[in-house]
């Protein structure tokens, strides 16, 4: 049933925010419009009327859905429509996801959906901002359970100076590319990319995001006292209290032996036995026990686990608060790739290889941004057998897609450019043991494998997870390097991933409702303290920088500048000119609209032949200069002579010496090697060369060599 409608606005960084409700989506459970500049969104939220049976979890899913007539463009595909969600869209809904799930009843088993669909997009006004504000807005005002509203921004840091949504040209100039959302009170959510951003100015950049936040969060909830809706009741799916104190008296001493260990199949092996032993002692006072013994096994653990951290300062494992596992550092890892780095931080375990490609093989993209193509991609896989299950492979889903962008956005900042290594580069991260943090033990096998390939990569990056106890007095702890069990019973996973000099990415998961600021600054010390350690310790230990060349098994390259005007002779008719030289040389030829020619072959030889040929087709003498070049025939009044590559002039009889030269066979034969300079081209298009004004090599047999290039004169003429 459609509510009556209703139109709110607000200023946000200088563009006009517009919220409206009662207009559109009236049977969801809450809905609304939002138009951030030109870019809107529609959000909303709908959940089922009761939990499915069997469900011991919030079934949450949060779809951003971008069509690209939002943007203008109709889809590349056989088809002519959307497929699959692109990873963008993904990662923007993983975004969203976030900072919104914690906000629900912990005892809530109702399905509940989000979906934001991208109506049309102005590039000044990113759209994951509106859908982010849409979800909050269209969750606040419904009759969903939920302990809200959030907010959230884009952060820009554009010549030192924090911008809040920046525009397409500020992004464009940034530093920074950072995400925040947060409540009235604390921060929920940070995600962020960056160039070596400084702690204390990403710290800075947070602070003053969650300044704005909270302004809209004020202005939710005035939408939310006008069209807001009363909660509904549901049936709480919480345990019986009685039943878990009598268990966890059962079991405390048998639970605490099991999880004492650092192994975590010997840890899975002592549970099994607790599990039967209460599901014997307990089935007939509770006969329900065995339905719910993951969800009762889950708690039983985590009680223990967070007394451990939070009160004894124990970790599963032994270890201090500010203590990493064991490290290893390895490069050389795999034969005939070009390049493999294998990191080990405890058991967990990636193998990272790169590969390097020519820039036609650069990733191309459909979606409603205006970035068409990446040069650089990251791909993470994580198989069953990492964590000891017997499950078959499947494609990847969206958690590996974000902890491969998270890695990927890890690395960019540090990567040459186009120019300086004309290569597209694949890092392909294959977790091969998962005990917490896979996502930044990827980002340091990566750098691995970089250098072992021979990317010139600015500086090492290595990544470090921060985890987090809180309790209800306000009490909290933190501890660095965060194993499975302390991630999946603690309530924060802060991953931070950089050089030396600073950030270059953030992600932090939360399962409470918020970080208070000295929270965040503490999370940025710890892990500072242990990427450097790492980098210092590991990464250039085993790999003190990239390599000086790229292996013998990849492609190699040669990039030259030509004059655009040439462009379409080096490319002939239908493609004729640059098919026969791939044909004739074995190369890959790109060539660009500025003149930007990279030539990639898997022998260098190769790549030289291609490059002689084009600088053939492209070679522009100048009057009066001297060229070095070979007799290629002769005929009775004259010879010619191959100046440059594919350039061929001739030397007119009288032109040969100063004296008077009877026959052209008495000077110069087939094969000779002289000095030429080039007087111009006549009327009919004939290229003129004079011998006898050009000085010759004192030893022609020597004077030209199969690498030299033609192109380039001897000297000027005197």
């Amino acid at each position: 049933m459609f509510e009556k409608f209703r139109s709110f606005e607000y200023q946000l960084a200088g563009k006009p925010l517009v919220i409206e409700t009662g207009k559109m989506a009236g049977l969801a459970n809450g809905s609304c419009l939002v138009k951030l500049g030109d870019t809107t969104v529609l959000a909303t939220a709908t959940a089922s009327a009761k939990p499915r049976e069997g469900i011991d979890f919030l079934p949450l899913s949060v779809d951003f859905e971008a069509r690209l007539y939002a943007a203008g463009k109709i889809p590349g595909s056989y088809n002519k429509r959307e497929g699959r969600p692109t990873d963008k869209s993904i990662l923007a809904s993983r975004v969203i996801d976030r900072p919104i799930r914690p906000l629900f009843p912990k005892d809530l088993r109702n399905d509940v959906a989000i979906n934001l669909l991208i109506l049309s997009v102005d590039p000044d006004c990113e759209p994951e901002v509106a859908a982010m504000l849409g979800a909050s807005i269209a969750l606040s005002i419904s009759d969903i359970p939920w302990n809200g509203p959030i907010a959230g921004v884009h952060v820009g840091l554009v010549d030192g100076k924090i911008i809040i949504n920046p525009d397409f040209k500020q992004r464009q100039e940034s530093t920074l590319e950072l995400t925040v959302a947060g409540s009235q009170k604390k921060v929920v959510m940070i995600e962020a990319g960056a160039k070596e951003v400084p702690d204390d100015t990403m710290f800075e950049a947070i602070m003053t995001a969650h300044e704005e936040i909270k302004k809209l969060c004020s202005f939710i909830d005035g939408i939310v006292k006008e069209v807001g809706k009363p909660k509904f009741e549901y049936p709480s799916c919480e345990l019986d209290h009685d039943m878990f104190d009598k268990v966890f008296d059962f079991c405390e001493k048998d639970l605490m032996f099991a999880l004492d260990t650092d192994d975590k199949n010997v840890r899975d092996e002592r549970v099994e036995p607790i599990k039967d032993a209460i599901i014997e002692k307990f089935s007939e006072e509770y006969p329900e026990i065995s339905d719910i013994m993951e969800e009762l096994m889950y708690k039983l653990q985590k009680k223990i686990v967070r007394r451990w951290l939070l009160v004894d300062k124990k970790r599963v494992d032994g270890r201090r608060m500010d203590q990493i596992r064991p490290l290893d550092a390895q490069v050389q890892v795999i034969p005939r790739v070009h390049g493999s780095g294998m990191f080990t931080r405890g058991q967990t375990q990636v193998l990272t290889v790169c590969t390097l490609g020519s820039l036609s093989e650069a990733q191309l993209l459909d979606d409603i941004d205006s970035e068409t193509e990446k040069r650089y991609i990251h791909h993470y896989n994580m198989p069953g057998f990492s964590t000891g299950e017997a499950k078959p492979s499947r494609t990847p889903g969206r958690r590996e897609i974000g902890h491969g962008a998270l890695a990927e956005r890890s690395l960019v900042p540090v990567l040459p450019s186009k120019e300086e290594f004309p290569y597209t580069i694949r890092c392909v991260s294959e977790v091969i043991s998962s005990n917490g943090s896979t996502s930044q033990a990827s980002v340091c096998g990566s750098t691995l494998a970089l250098m072992d390939a021979g990317v010139p990569i600015t500086a090492p990056v290595a990544g470090i997870s921060c985890g987090l106890i809180t309790e209800e007095d306000g009490s909290w702890s933190t501890m660095i390097d965060i194993q499975g069990l302390e991630d999946f019973y603690g309530d924060m996973d802060f991953k931070v991933a950089g050089t030396h000099k600073g950030i270059t990415s953030i992600q932090m998961d939360l399962k409470i409702d918020g970080l208070t600021p000295e929270i965040i600054k503490e999370a940025f010390a710890v892990t500072h303290k242990g990427r450097d350690y790492i980098i210092d310790e590991y990464i250039l230990k085993a790999i003190p920088g990239p390599r000086d060349e790229v292996s013998e098994f990849a492609p190699k390259m040669i990039s030259m500048k030509i004059n655009p005007d040439k462009i379409r002779e080096v490319i002939g008719t239908g493609g004729k000119v640059i098919q026969k030289i791939v044909a004739d040389t074995g190369a890959k030829i790109d060539i660009e609209d500025d003149g930007s020619v990279f030539i990639s072959a898997v022998n260098r030889d190769s790549a030289l032949a291609a490059q002689k040929i084009i600088e053939g087709i492209v070679f522009e003498p100048e009057v009066g200069e001297i060229y070095t070049g070979k007799v290629t025939r002769i005929i009775p009044i004259g010879a010619f002579v191959e100046f440059a590559p594919g350039k061929e002039g001739m030397v007119h009889i009288s032109k040969l010496e100063n004296f008077r030269v009877e026959k052209v066979e008495d000077v110069v034969k087939e094969g000779d090697v002289i000095n030429v300079k080039f007087l111009g081209i006549d009327e009919k298009g004939r290229m003129n060369l004079s011998k006898k004004d050009a000085p010759q090599p004192q030893n022609a047999e020597s004077a030209v060599s199969e690498d030299k290039h033609y192109s380039r004169p001897l000297r000027k003429p005197e």
